[in-house]
């Protein structure tokens, strides 16, 4: 069988080929350089989350023991960009600084004061934990064989910090 000769010429014609070849990378190149700008962006949030969070709790321990709207107000600021936390949570309390208590136990708010045991000293615990809402620029559609892929991923971090006061 005798192929026409215009077919044959077609078939060993290369015209047009970068084409298909670019028309075929190239929503993969853009999956990728997305997925790369979400997970920098997520990672940047997260890293202002933990900043935000040991601000809290250095300012506590900076200042005077009963500030926690200061420690509030202070991992609230620390963000010099755009992102959002919602609003952090602060505590204190007593403990021994080496832990030798009677009863090894935490003094929330400090209502009852640990008996230390020299050369133990009592010393204050500050706790700061904030909480955003990641949000991804690109709404990713998960299927069965990618995993669980959500809209949007509540992150936390909590921040502690001691500090020994007169």
């Amino acid at each position: 069988m005798k192929i026409p000769t215009r077919l044959r010429i077609l078939c060993k014609a290369n015209h047009g080929a970068s084409l298909i070849e670019l028309a075929l990378v190239t929503p993969m190149l853009l999956v990728l350089v997305f997925g790369a700008l979400d997970l920098g962006r997520g990672y940047f949030v997260f890293l202002e989350l933990v900043n935000a969070a040991h601000a809290g709790a250095e300012y506590g321990s900076l200042h005077r023991p009963i500030d926690t709207a200061g420690m509030i107000t202070a991992a609230t600021k620390s963000s010099e960009l755009s992102v959002t936390f919602d609003t952090p949570k602060a505590a204190y309390g007593c403990e021994c600084s080496d832990n030798s208590s009677a009863n090894n136990t935490y003094s929330e708010n400090c209502t009852t004061v640990p008996t230390c045991t020299a050369p133990a000293t009592k010393v204050y615990r500050f706790q700061v934990k904030t909480t955003a809402v990641y949000t991804p620029l690109v709404p990713w559609k998960g299927t069965a064989w990618m995993g669980a892929v959500s809209s949007s991923y509540a992150w936390s971090s909590t921040a502690t910090m001691r500090g020994i006061y007169p």
